[in-house]
This record gives C-alpha cells, structure tokens and sequence, in this order.
C-alpha cells in the first residue's frame, strides 16, 4: 500500500517539477538562456533545441548570444526565433544572434503574472486529479475487501494532506515568480 502511496506522491511532486521549468521559460525582464529551451531550429531537416547546435552566453543582464557551431544555421536560428512566442526580435550580425531583453512595461508584467497564475493553476488541478484517481484505486481495493474502512480513512486524510501541501508549494513558487516579474 505505501509503494502505491509513493507512486502518488512522485506524480505530485514531478507536476511540481513541470511547474518550475515551465516558469523559467516566463522571461522577467533579465536575460535567461532557459527561454530558448522550448524553441527548435531546422538543423539538416530535424527541429532540434537551440542549445544544441549554438553555445549561448549571457554578456549582460539584458543580452543573449548566441553562436552557432555551423554558420551555416545562423538564418534559421533567428527565424526560428522571430516565430516564437518570445516577442524579441534578434539581430544578426553574421557571426552570432543577439537577443536585447527590453525592459518590460506595466502591461507585459500583468500578461506574465497572467500567465504564470494560469500555469500555478493548471497544476493545481493536476494535483488534485492525482488525488482524484488515487482515491479512485483506493475504494476499489475497498470494494474488493483488501483493505478496511479505517485504512480507506486514513488513506484519504494523508491523500489529502499530501494534496494540500503540494498545493501550498505551487502557491509558494508561483507567488516568488511573481514577485520576480514586478521587480524592475
């Protein structure tokens, strides 16, 4: 029962995980390589991470660059740029792409703090679907007597404790991005 109980918590905290590497990709006005993470370039007919095919480097608080391994994949690294969601447009200078993050305005803030509450609550309701089924394997066993009333008690009240904890860190995590962006 507790290596089932396990499999619950590990589903739990992996959403928490997705929550976080799906923050990093919310730019808060300071250069962060991790916004390119979920970008791919054309390289030889594949669509492959940027990282993979360029080093990337951060000379300034407000500046990416990055230089291709293969000059010849320059053009597509800044097309695939410019049809991202990133809203930078990149210069090229021949040899690398420069990414100048702007400072973000009043406006941009509370479309990211939008966004990072939608995100917050998408997984929250991904926690409370894992409680969900679990509570749904629980009363079945239940059901086929192998395991008693009490114990079927005791299951929801760590089930839900377990729930209200991961709930609290995303609120956590979620409320620090926040503030991250409202920093100017």
């Amino acid at each position: 029962m507790n290596a089932m109980y396990a499999e619950y918590e590990n589903k739990m905290k992996k959403t928490v995980e997705v929550l976080h590497s799906q923050f990093t990709t919310v730019r808060a006005g300071r250069a962060n390589a991790a916004v390119l993470d979920h970008i791919r370039v054309e390289y030889y007919g594949t669509p492959t991470p940027i990282n993979q095919i360029a080093s990337i480097a951060t000379p300034d608080p407000r500046t990416l660059v990055i230089q291709p391994w293969d000059a010849s994949s320059l053009k597509n690294i800044e097309k695939a740029i410019q049809t991202s969601d990133l809203g930078i447009n990149p210069t090229n200078d021949g040899r690398v792409v420069r990414l100048v993050f702007p400072q973000l305005t009043e406006e941009r803030r509370k479309e990211l703090v939008k966004m990072v509450s939608k995100y917050a609550e998408e997984a929250k309701v991904a926690i409370r679907n894992i409680r969900r089924d679990a509570l749904e394997v629980f009363k079945a066993q239940k059901k086929k007597s192998e395991i008693t009333e009490d114990d079927l008690k005791d299951i929801e009240k760590d089930l839900q404790k377990l729930t209200d904890d991961y709930i609290k860190e995303i609120e956590k995590v979620a409320e620090k991005k926040e503030k991250e962006l409202y920093e100017v």
